[in-house]
């Protein structure tokens, strides 16, 4: 007897905008992005979820949002 446990996450960028601020480590220009994160349980939807992240344009680094 074999079992398979099969899941997967996909991400599919919905958009991006030009947020405000600037990026700490070298003062360039931060994008927010939309994405859509997606789950699978062999190969059935299980939840989306649509989260946005933050970049930075010159420096193309993730840049993390604290309150």
């Amino acid at each position: 007897m074999c079992l398979v446990y099969v899941c997967s996450e996909e991400e599919r960028e919905l958009g991006r905008q030009q947020a405000p601020g600037s990026c700490p480590y070298c003062g360039g220009k931060v994008l927010a992005i939309d994405f859509e994160s997606q789950c699978r349980f062999c190969f059935l939807p299980i939840c989306y979820k649509i989260k946005k992240k933050y970049f930075c344009s010159l420096c193309s680094r993730r840049l993390e949002l604290y309150h």
